[in-house]
């Protein structure tokens, strides 16, 4: 993955005439169907003559022309994976069976899918909601709508029938494409409640009935059959009426409180995020140009991050570099069940995105392997991974770049059979997002020869903002701004916004340095989406919401507080929402107090949340490492890992929850971090009080968002009775007992 080339001293900034022109507003619309201004750059990657706006329409074609006999989409067959008795996986079916769209036939399914709509009555800047796991009718379905003029409406596969009201609703969809007959008996409950809708697809299956009410209902194949009651030149003639401007894609926030604002991207939004990206992240990883990519699309297509890597992404390496791209399909129960891994080895993808608690269950299950392990073989493994270690750390930003003596023993030994085991021995690329990551999950995987890129961003801004990559990072940074696009940080003030000057060093920052991360570029959204039907107020809320995310200068305010390096680099350093107000007013930044805790347990703990806002000492939440929890479900109270071998004996959490040895090493971790100045610079951060929770988090009980963000306004609500139980056992021991 890596070579002996010394790191940048410094990352890549764009120079003024590199950044887009903003010149003068508006800044952004409410409208479904408003036109964003292209704002190009004088010159490089975002000048019109580099990047030309264009549409996805034309993006895709081009991919198609150049891809096309190049595979473009794999899938198992579904009717072939499906659990054993509920429980347990079948083996990886034989290369031969699966499914598989050739770059051609792909834009050839997405007109016809694009065609069928016209024949349904989908109008220009309509949408299309599409309800079910990732699969090639999915992104089939999400082109299609971009092709008929309109806009792609993702739901997360776990949301509840209230929530799909709402997005499908709210997003005045016309046309509605679902996984499967329960998907569409979930339609069926909310139909009174959605005007606009006209069709129901199902795509993995057929439906008993053909109309329900006004709504007709078809299967996939009904579906691409009606392509025949329009002509080519019917949707041609639409495609002409699309603006690179116009939004193409709505990407719902995931919102703990209220309902969830719709973030409208463009179609120059995408294609602009995804040069840059590809151009920043795939090509700079020391594979040749004309390379077959692969990568595994397992993240909700819901979410930025799905619809940019997974969609995207392919589609802009196959129509813009040498090589190609192929996307294969997970099993939609990888991520509940564990078996992610099963995929990993068999596609061995050459760019992974794995968002932090995937990052972190891998490494759960690799410990508690390499904790079998004695004698010489141990003795090996240690040797090797701290050859890794050190050369990762040389590889960091204003290292040295050299590799330590018998690093190439280390890994022909052990580095490269472990990343086999893993899968992940023809990785290129692999990095993460959406959530913060530990530096000792980092330097875990860095060990064992894999670097972990972080990048960061949010839907509002396409993805990502920031990037890293192996020759420019710092652990415990998100890396520097993509090129074409700016980044500044400001202390808001009651006169308006203050730029903070450049922070020498990553910790010990100065308040004076550290401020809201702002952003600009041809990446930012066109605005949240405002259905008028819903009512004036409605609309006022939406553009009042408009207003505070993309200020009078046309900069996106991100919420999270963070430095620049002198050296170029951008580190979060808070969220503003998170923050902690201590009874003296003192700001608290939970995450890096969370973290410390954790990695000081060794994997014990899975999750923990501090809380402590306008009160009078902080307590913390602590969840266990348990069998079954796997993020998507809360698993057992059957411990496992380092929590099952913590204390001889204790195997479960309400053994813990009572075992004095048990309590006493999570005390002793929660006094270390609360003597870690790093963490905790004073005593208004420190934890006073902790328990233990009977389960782990997980998206099935709502703690965690689809994406595996911690809810913390949901956990803090869900368990206020225990919450304030805390409080009111000042006195005593830190360890407060659960008590349901």
């Amino acid at each position: 993955m890596g070579n002996s080339m010394s790191p940048l001293q410094a990352a890549k900034e764009a120079n003024k005439d590199e950044l887009s022109v903003y010149s003068g507003g508006p800044f952004w619309s409410e409208r479904p169907e408003g036109e964003a201004i292209i704002r190009y750059a004088a010159k490089g990657p975002a000048s019109k003559d580099m990047a030309p706006a264009i549409t996805v329409v034309e993006l895709v074609t081009l991919a198609a022309k150049k891809g096309d006999a190049e595979m473009a989409l794999l899938q198992e067959p579904p009717s072939m994976i499906a659990l054993i008795d509920g429980k347990k996986a079948p083996p990886p079916i034989p290369r031969e069976h699966w499914r598989t769209w050739t770059w051609k036939q792909y834009l050839t399914d997405v007109r016809k899918a694009a065609r069928a709509m016209l024949s349904l009555g989908f109008l220009q800047h309509d949408a299309c909601t599409i309800f079910g796991f990732n699969s090639p009718e999915w992104m089939i379905g999400c082109l299609a709508a971009m092709f008929a003029g309109g806009k792609a409406s993702g739901v997360y596969p776990s949301d509840t029938p209230e929530q799909f009201q709402y997005k499908c609703h709210h997003s005045r969809s016309s046309i509605v494409l679902v996984e499967s007959l329960d998907h569409l008996k979930m339609v069926e409950k909310v139909l009174s409640d959605l005007p606009y809708l006209k069709a129901v697809v199902v795509w993995g299956g057929v439906p008993k009935v053909e109309q329900i009410g006004d709504v007709k209902v078809l299967s996939w194949d009904e579906f691409l059959a009606r392509s025949d009651r329009v002509k080519d030149m019917e949707l041609d003639a639409r495609i002409g009426l699309i603006k690179p401007g116009h939004a193409c894609s709505l990407i719902y926030t995931s919102g703990t409180t209220g309902q969830p604002k719709a973030v409208m991207v463009t179609h120059d939004n995408l294609v602009f995020e995804a040069r840059v990206t590809m151009g920043e992240g795939v090509q700079h990883v020391g594979g040749k140009p004309t390379d077959r990519e692969r990568i595994i699309s397992y993240l909700p297509l819901s979410h930025v991050a799905g619809q940019m890597v997974d969609v995207m992404c392919p589609v802009a390496v196959t129509a813009l570099r040498p090589g190609c791209c192929s996307i294969f399909f997970a099993r939609p129960y990888d991520l509940k069940v564990g078996t992610l891994g099963d995929r990993l080895r068999t596609v061995k993808p050459t760019v992974f995105l794995g968002v932090p608690r995937v990052w972190e269950k891998i490494a759960e299950k690799m410990k508690a392997v390499g904790a079998k392990v004695t004698g010489t073989k141990r003795k090996l493994a240690n040797w090797a991974k701290s050859k890794g270690l050190q050369y990762q750390e040389n590889m960091q930003l204003g290292g040295t770049g050299a590799r330590p003596s018998n690093y190439g023993l280390a890994e022909a030994l052990v580095l490269k059979k472990v990343k086999t085991a893993l899968g992940l021995d023809e990785m290129k690329f692999g990095f993460t997002g959406a959530a913060p990551i530990t530096t000792e999950t980092l330097e875990f995987f860095g060990a064992l020869g894999i670097n972990i890129n972080e990048v960061y961003g949010m839907s509002e801004c396409t993805g990502a903002t920031t990037w890293s990559t192996d020759e420019a990072h710092i652990w415990g940074t998100v890396g520097f701004p993509l090129l074409g696009m700016e980044v500044r940080v400001f202390k808001m003030t009651g006169a308006g916004k203050k730029e903070c000057p450049r922070a020498r060093e990553l910790t010990n920052v100065p308040d004076e340095c550290q401020g809201e991360l702002c952003f600009r570029g041809r990446h930012i959204m066109l605005g949240y989406m405002a259905n008028p039907a819903m009512g004036e107020a409605h609309v006022e809320e939406i553009r009042k919401k408009n207003a505070e995310a993309i200020d009078d200068e046309g900069w996106l305010h991100s919420g999270d507080m963070g430095i620049k390096t002198v050296s170029g680099m951008i580190k979060i350093t808070g969220r503003y929402k998170e923050l902690i107000i201590g009874a003296g007013g003192e700001n608290i930044a939970p995450v890096p107090i969370e973290d410390e805790a954790k990695k000081l347990a060794g994997g014990v703990i899975s999750n923990i949340q501090m809380i402590g806002d306008k009160r009078k000492f902080n307590v913390a939440l602590i969840t266990l490492s348990c069998k079954g929890a796997t993020g998507e479900r809360c698993g057992t109270n059957e411990l496992d890992g380092a929590a099952a071998t913590l204390v001889p004996g204790i195997k479960t959490v309400p053994q813990a929850q009572s075992s004095k040895e048990f309590i006493a090493h999570l005390e002793k971790v929660i006094s270390n971090v609360n003597k870690n100045g790093a963490v905790c610079p004073s005593n208004a951060a420190k934890i006073a009080k902790f328990t233990i929770l009977p389960l782990d988090f997980s998206v099935e009980t709502d703690e965690l968002t689809a994406t595996l963000k911690l809810k913390r306004s949901v956990v803090e609500k869900k368990y206020l009775a225990q919450i304030d139980a805390m409080y009111e056992t000042e006195g005593g021991g830190m360890y407060v007992p659960f008590k349901a």
